[in-house]
């Protein structure tokens, strides 16, 4: 039988939940606080318009996809765990470090699958990018630099919890390990939160990293790159097809008379399969619901997310 999924809230980003678990064939309810939203998405994909108890409880839903306020991931994840559903929470699945790891618990005490919707990790070159790195193509690694800058959102967060997410998930993917250290710097620019922030983080092994984030930009930069001792590899999300992803064999080498000198290298790109990274989110969901194996973005890396945008921008 296939797997039954309800989306508990249908705004921006549940929006898309719904339409890519619709195309799929695993859609089987839309539920929301606002009845009237949750039935006009209802109709449009003719699936049962339910609250969002009702979802919770349903017999003939296998698992639930949570897109509401982060406040609210928490308590209601732990409710869908002890209705025997498993869940895919979107990030961050609280807004401190307690509740996550509440929910965390609360998902192995009732042996359900518990995933963090982190979309980017499903991204193709994302995982090219991985592979490219584990197999050595840069050499060792040594430094992880993430920017992520733009105009907007202004939805009365915080930049580094709105933004930031995404970014840590994947440096910790690429690090392989959990931060050692964690420093961040933050200003408000144009509204009355933080606008612009830069996440500092070192790790056990000697690698670093540094994120930017910014919500007052007057251009956009989707780059994630990684610098290792034999080259760089560079993910521009911006990028036009085809040149996402980027492979840089610059040489920087300490010369016989002591001095480092460095050899400037054109770009290679790099070919990548095909996907829409939320498509292949959901499928891997789906896939983890049907074996019980593992998530790759799972409760471990949920809760560390957690700690460190708590660590970088504490909340009250």
């Amino acid at each position: 039988m296939a797997v039954r999924i309800a989306v508990l809230g249908c705004g921006q980003w549940g929006q898309n939940h719904v339409r890519t678990l619709a195309e799929i064939g695993a859609l089987a309810a839309v539920a929301d606080r606002d009845a009237e939203k949750a039935a006009a998405f209802g109709a449009k994909y003719g699936v049962p318009a339910l609250s969002p108890d009702a979802a919770i409880e349903a017999d003939d839903i296998d698992a639930l996809v949570l897109a509401l306020p982060a406040s609210l991931h928490g308590p209601t994840a732990r409710r869908a765990f002890a209705a025997g559903k498993d869940v895919l929470i979107e990030k961050p699945i609280a807004l401190d470090v307690t509740d996550a790891r509440l929910t965390a618990e609360a998902a192995e005490a009732a042996g359900r699958i518990l995933m963090v919707g982190h979309v980017l990790r499903f991204h193709p070159v994302f995982e090219e990018f991985t592979r490219l790195v584990a197999n050595g193509r840069i050499g060792m690694l040594r430094h992880i630099v993430a920017l992520r800058q733009g105009l907007g959102r202004f939805l009365g967060m915080d930049v580094v919890w709105d933004l930031a997410p995404h970014d840590l998930s994947l440096v910790l993917k690429i690090a392989g390990e959990a931060p050692s250290q964690v420093e961040a710097t933050r200003r408000t620019v144009l509204s009355d939160d933080t606008d612009i922030a830069q996440i500092v983080l070192g790790f056990p092994s000697g690698v670093s990293a540094e994120i930017q984030v910014s919500r007052v930009s007057p251009y956009r930069d989707r780059r994630f790159s990684a610098i290792g001792t034999e080259g760089m590899l560079v993910f521009d999300d911006l990028a036009p097809e085809g040149r996402k992803l980027a492979f840089y064999g610059h040489e920087v080498k300490r010369q016989p008379d002591g001095t480092i000198g460095f050899r400037h290298v054109d770009p290679e790109y790099l070919d990548t399969e095909p996907g829409l990274p939320l498509d292949r989110e959901l499928r891997h969901f789906i896939r983890c619901v049907e074996t019980r194996e593992s998530p790759e973005t799972g409760a471990r890396e949920a809760v560390e997310t957690v700690r460190l945008l708590g660590l970088a921008s504490p909340i009250g």
